[in-house]
């Protein structure tokens, strides 16, 4: 192999260094919320993000259009356990059907620590969840699952699909946009802080990220390097 193609920021090493940096950023966000259970919403360890989580929420108060509503409800419904639950199983079927073990391995890894992580922060933080929900929400606030789901399963589906190359860049910013527009609509329906969307897209994204770029490390420490680098779907 070319020893170019060790470079740790190309192929899937430089994927590895994404997901560091976007986890970071997360765990940045977690330091700033952090834990105050049964305290509003709002109160959080470094002061300014939640002042602007509340100014986010004033201003959204402030701007209600019905067609708006109505696409944020359905993106709610979209975003449910109800799609994304069967929709991640039919994914895994595929993947195994199509003998694509690597790319299955990263799917189902991406899966169990997205929920994983996604149920212990809610649960460490217990953050209160802003008022007047224009949906039905359970459970605690912070992160939010809708955005963790979103960007984890959007992620994680370019990069099993996907060849690498021009093609796959429309639908990695297609992937950016799906998570971003869900992390706005969680806003908008009072459903969530602005600062339990970034959070979200942040894990959501990171993990799917650090998911595949891992297992394709591992198969290059195995020595089947050479199939990760010739794989035309390795993260890029």
């Amino acid at each position: 192999m070319p020893e170019e193609r060790l470079d740790p920021l190309t192929n899937h090493r430089r994927a590895l260094i994404y997901s560091f940096l976007l986890l970071l950023a997360m765990l940045l966000i977690f330091l700033g919320v952090g834990k105050h259970p049964g305290e509003p919403g709002t109160t959080t360890t470094w002061a300014w993000i939640g002042h602007f989580d509340g100014h986010v929420y004033d201003w959204v108060q402030l701007h209600r259009y019905g067609v708006v509503t109505a696409i944020a409800k359905a993106l709610n419904f979209i975003g449910s356990g109800l799609i994304t639950i069967p929709l991640r199983i039919a994914v895994a079927l595929y993947l195994a059907f199509r003998r694509r073990w690597r790319y299955f391995a990263a799917w189902v890894v991406t899966w169990i620590v997205a929920e994983t992580a996604l149920t212990a922060a809610k649960a460490w933080f217990g953050r209160t969840r802003p008022p007047l929900s224009l949906v039905p929400t359970t459970g605690p606030s912070f992160p939010s699952g809708h955005a963790v789901a979103t960007a984890s399963i959007a992620v994680a589906l370019v990069l099993a699909l996907m060849h690498a190359g021009p093609e796959r860049r429309k639908w990695e910013v297609l992937a950016a946009a799906a998570a971003f527009v869900m992390a706005l609509s969680r806003v908008y329906l009072n459903a969530h802080w602005f600062s339990d969307t970034v959070a979200g897209v942040l894990l959501g994204t990171g993990i799917a990220l650090g998911a595949t770029a891992l297992i394709s490390e591992i198969l290059h420490l195995a020595g089947k390097g050479s199939e990760v680098e010739a794989d035309p779907v390795a993260p890029v």
